[in-house]
């Protein structure tokens, strides 16, 4: 086996591009092993290995920045992070066959094979948006809630039906379209602020377990919103500084 490549052999047998593999090279993400005396970049089986997982957190949506950082640090672990690499390609994998599974089943509804429920209709998504969201915050929310309060959540979106699906979505965009009016104003003690704030506490109880609603969880979550900045740049989306409006807003609402 041929255990040195100049970039356009990389490029071939890699599937990357020779303009990407410049660029790599530029910003410091991989490097070749040496440059030839006729200027060509030559790249060896560790350079090749590095390629390999560079494109596998490709394929998992990480940024190149944040790869650059994980491949560079000092106790860089290969075989850990491939097996988290694996775990999450599962993960993707089992949310792609479930959608598979329910557009067959859809098929064969609409010719009158078989009968889908509501429930059924939205598996696939909601089963998305639980993973998105464990992914995203899973790690922090599970240890300030704990696990039977977060399972018990994720349990009752999966268990919605098309109704109240449907309701989650238009509180959302309710939210915001208000939340957006309210910010105008610049007064979150305004009529507008807190019809916002009311209906984010409907929004969240239609996640939420029966009865574990109160005004102090709605304000920790508030003040959650403005202290992480993925929060914060979901509702600055609307305005900067709109997340903090909402979080004095929802204080109010809570007193």
């Amino acid at each position: 086996m041929k255990k040195q490549y100049t970039v356009n052999e990389l490029a071939v047998i890699s599937g990357v591009s020779v303009r990407t593999l410049h660029y790599y090279d530029q910003i410091g993400l991989l490097h070749p092993m040496r440059i030839a005396e006729n200027g060509y970049r030559i790249y060896g089986s560790k350079e090749v290995d590095q390629l390999q997982q560079i494109l596998f957190y490709r394929e998992l949506k990480v940024p190149l920045k944040k790869i650059k950082a994980i491949m560079s640090t000092p106790d860089y672990d290969k075989e850990k992070e491939l097996e988290t690499q694996l775990e999450k390609l599962l993960q993707q994998k089992e949310q792609i066959e479930l959608l598979i599974n329910n557009v067959r089943k859809t098929i064969r509804t609409l010719k009158g094979e078989t009968v889908m429920s509501d429930i059924e209709k939205f598996e696939g998504f909601k089963q998305k948006l639980i993973d998105d969201n464990e992914k995203t915050y899973g790690k922090e929310i599970r240890k300030k809630y704990g696990d039977t309060l977060i399972d018990a959540s994720n349990a009752k979106l999966k268990n919605m039906d098309q109704q109240q699906w449907q309701t989650t979505q238009e509180l959302s965009e309710l939210i915001n379209e208000t939340l957006k009016e309210a910010f105008e104003q610049g007064d979150p003690a305004s009529e507008l602020a807190q019809k916002a704030c009311d209906l984010h506490r409907q929004w969240l109880c239609m996640f939420w377990k029966e009865g574990t609603y109160s005004k102090e969880a709605h304000k920790a979550l508030a003040e959650g919103y403005a202290a992480d900045e993925r929060f914060t740049a979901y509702y600055d989306k609307i305005a900067p500084g709109c997340t903090k409006f909402f979080r004095d807003a929802i204080h109010i609402y809570c007193e």
